[in-house]
C-alpha cells in the first residue's frame, strides 16, 4: 500500500558529456519576485550576456512540494535547474520559480482546503506577463514539467505567450490518469479508492476517507482535486495558436507515451519528440525500475543527451 501511495504522489501531489550538462555557477542567477494578494513568490531568472533582447523560457515545476530546481523534500535530482542551465548556456534566459507554498515562496501559501488548480495557472500567468513586458527578452516562451504542463498549456494562451513545451505532461484529465493507475493495484485498493474518484469527477466532495488513502483523497485536498478534474489537456492544447512542442520519454514510469500522443493528436500542428530512454526526471535511464527511480535522487546525473537538441532546436523556430 505505501509503494502504491508514493507512485500516486509522485506525479499528482507531492523529471556522453555534452555541451547541454554544463554547469553555470550560482552567481549568474538573479532573484526575482511576483506580489500576489496572498504573498510573494520567488524565482531564478539566468539571463546570458547579450547586446539585445533574447529569448526567455518560463519553467514551470510539476505537482506537490516540487520547488523550482524540480526537486522535492524527499527526492533531489536538478531536472529544471539542469534544463534551466542548458538554455543559458546556448543564450536563451530562463526564469524558474516557487510554487505558492513551497521553498522560498512558502509565505505566499493558501490554506489546503482553499487552494484550487486556478491559482497555479493564475501564477503562472502572472509571471509570463511580467516577462512580456521586460525589453530584454524578444520572445516569451511556456516549458511545463509534469502537472505543470496543463498549467502552463493554459497560462500560455490567457498571457498570449509565443510558444508552448510540455514535457512529460498528462494527455488526458487528472482523474481518468488516475484511473488508469488504479486499475493495477489490488482490489482492495481500487474498491476503495475508485467511488471517491467518481464522486469527486461529479464535484461532490467525500466526507469520509479510509485513513489508507488520505494522502490522496482527504477531505481538505478534495476542493483542489475538483478543480483540477475539471480540465482536459486536449482541449486546452488544441487552444493554442503558437508553435507547440510536446516531450516524452520513453522510460517514464509515471506518464505514458500513449498521453503524449493524445497531446499530438489534439493539437495536430505541434511536433511530438519521443525521447528514448528518458524518465519522468529527464535522466536517462533503462527499464529496470530500480534503475530508474535511483535517478530521481542523482542530481549531478546530466539530463537524457537527446532532450536538450530538441529543446533547443524548437525554441530557434519561434519567431
Amino acid at each position: 500500500m505505501k509503494n502504491y501511495l508514493l507512485s500516486l504522489l509522485a506525479l499528482f501531489f507531492l523529471n556522453l558529456p555534452n555541451i547541454y550538462a554544463q554547469s553555470v555557477a550560482e552567481s549568474v542567477g538573479t532573484s526575482l519576485e511576483l506580489t500576489t494578494a496572498n504573498g510573494t513568490l520567488k524565482g531564478t531568472l539566468l539571463l546570458p550576456a547579450s547586446s539585445k533582447p533574447v529569448k526567455v523560457v518560463l519553467l514551470i515545476s510539476g505537482s506537490g512540494p516540487t520547488d523550482r530546481d524540480g526537486n522535492n523534500p524527499i527526492m533531489k535530482n536538478n531536472s529544471l535547474k539542469l534544463v534551466a542551465e542548458a538554455l543559458y548556456a546556448q543564450g536563451v534566459a530562463t526564469l524558474r520559480y516557487d510554487k505558492r507554498g513551497i521553498a522560498e515562496s512558502k509565505e505566499a501559501a493558501i490554506p489546503e482546503q482553499d487552494l484550487r488548480f486556478d491559482h497555479y495557472v493564475k501564477d503562472a500567468t502572472a509571471w509570463l506577463q511580467k516577462l512580456k513586458t521586460d525589453k530584454r527578452f524578444s520572445k516569451v516562451i511556456v516549458l511545463g514539467h509534469s502537472e505543470g504542463s496543463l498549467i502552463g498549456m493554459v497560462a500560455a494562451r490567457e498571457a498570449m505567450a509565443d510558444g508552448f513545451i510540455s514535457v512529460a505532461g498528462p494527455g488526458q484529465s487528472a482523474d481518468k490518469v488516475i484511473r488508469q493507475q488504479l486499475q493495477a493495484q489490488p482490489k482492495m485498493v481500487t474498491d476503495m479508492a475508485l467511488p471517491i474518484l467518481d464522486q469527486l469527477v461529479q464535484g461532490k466532495p467525500v466526507a469520509e476517507v479510509n485513513p489508507m488513502l488520505a494522502s490522496l483523497f482527504r477531505p481538505s485536498i478534495q476542493p483542489y482535486i475538483i478543480s483540477w478534474f475539471q480540465y482536459d489537456p486536449q482541449v486546452e492544447i488544441k487552444k493554442l495558436s503558437v508553435p507547440v512542442l510536446v516531450v516524452q520519454g520513453t522510460q517514464d514510469l509515471q506518464v505514458t507515451e500513449q498521453e503524449a500522443q493524445l497531446l499530438k493528436a489534439a493539437q495536430p500542428k505541434s511536433k511530438l519528440a519521443v525521447i528514448e530512454g528518458m524518465n519522468h526526471v529527464l535522466k536517462e535511464t533503462t527499464a529496470d525500475k530500480a534503475a530508474n527511480a535511483s535517478t530521481y535522487n542523482q542530481p549531478a546525473l546530466a539530463l537524457a543527451p537527446k532532450l536538450m537538441p530538441e529543446i533547443i532546436g524548437f525554441i530557434a523556430t519561434v519567431k
